[in-house]
């Protein structure tokens, strides 16, 4: 039965849920070997051998929200928060151009003290000093604040559903609706954004027909970019006794990922490198992905933006994460991105080169 879903999908044809939910339940090697090898000829027929970088900036810690999984909630009083001030921002910004990085994401939680004048006045500064695509990844906002941000020179948009279960969702969700965050998908799509979402795998009521049905909703999305995690669990969230995710199944998904969705930018995540640190990036991008997020966040905030716990590379300058990183890419034979990944979906010229 395994064999002849393989089959199926190497021969390019369309995979059903139940064909997917198949693919999730392989645990044979050499099975899981075939499936790694064949999403990883996909990667290499759709976006080539280039591994694209993305310097990542984590500016806040405040979050408006109150997530069951996420360490950054509103609710954990435990945690030490940071703002960084604009010329910080900027800072750090101009160390990522002159580290090689042609894209920077700014991310935060959904923290108000950023309105829309603060964001519009940083993004414009980053286009007037830099050759540089703009990722952002601030959370759920009103649509005119989307379109405004594009306006002022935003290239690209990170918001995850996490799950396409709106069950799951509402549970893990209390003041966030299935809906609506769908919605926001389809906003930024509309407006021109280059799009990113994305899954934890390992949720706790998570099922594999749910992983199933995340898969095919990424290619029914038309995402440029998808994220695909382990859930960490935090101790201190309300679901802090829930076993973790997996990197096997981590794996899993981001190959199937790969495989039917063909030509988007996947990351090998921050949160599989931090249950295995020794090459759990170099497994993801040698199972479908060709992204990686370093972090350049100055190292006093970085142990403070605690989505989950242990997080790799928290003690690490900018500078040093990016030599590492190009270590790991020239260690698996592939080589570094030349300009700034721009999506294979857009037919535009790339915002930077």
């Amino acid at each position: 039965m395994i064999g002849k879903i393989l089959s199926k999908a190497e021969q390019r044809s369309d995979l059903n849920k139940s064909d997917l939910v198949s693919l999730l339940s392989i645990e044979e090697p050499d099975q899981l070997q075939r499936l790694f090898d064949l999403a990883d000829l996909i990667r290499r027929e759709n976006v080539g051998d280039e591994i694209h970088l993305r310097g990542l900036v984590e500016f806040s810690n405040y979050c408006r929200k109150n997530c069951f999984y996420c360490g950054l909630r509103r609710s954990n009083c435990l945690l030490s928060r940071y703002r960084m001030e604009m010329d910080e921002i900027l800072d750090t910004v101009q160390l990522a151009e002159a580290l090689g990085y042609k894209t920077v994401v700014l991310q935060s939680g959904e923290d108000s003290y950023y309105t829309l004048e603060r964001m519009l006045w940083l993004v414009k500064q980053i286009k007037q000093r830099h050759k540089l695509a703009i990722t952002l990844s601030i959370g759920e906002l009103p649509r005119h604040y989307y379109e405004q941000l594009f306006e002022a020179g935003a290239d690209r948009y990170l918001l995850r559903f996490e799950t396409s279960n709106p069950e799951l969702y509402k549970r893990l969700h209390p003041d966030s609706r299935y809906e609506h965050r769908m919605a926001v998908l389809k906003w930024l799509k509309e407006i021109g954004y280059e799009v990113g979402s994305g899954v934890m795998i390992g949720l706790p009521g998570q099922t594999l027909e749910d992983l199933a049905d995340d898969i095919l909703a990424f290619k029914n999305l038309d995402l440029d970019m998808i994220g695909v995690g382990p859930y960490i669990a935090h101790p201190d969230t309300p679901i802090a006794g829930e076993q973790s995710g997996t990197v096997d199944m981590t794996l899993k998904v981001v190959a199937l990922t790969r495989i039917v969705t063909k030509d988007t930018n996947i990351p090998a995540t921050t949160a599989l490198a931090t249950l295995r640190p020794e090459d759990g990036r170099e497994m993801a991008l040698e199972a479908g992905a060709n992204v990686l997020m370093p972090n350049v966040t100055p190292v006093k905030y970085r142990a403070m933006y605690e989505l989950y716990p242990d997080k790799v590379c928290i003690d690490e300058g900018s500078n040093q994460c990016w030599h590492c990183t190009q270590r790991r890419i020239v260690s698996i034979g592939r080589q570094l991105g030349r300009g700034s990944g721009v999506s294979p979906h857009k037919t535009a010229s790339p915002p930077a080169s």
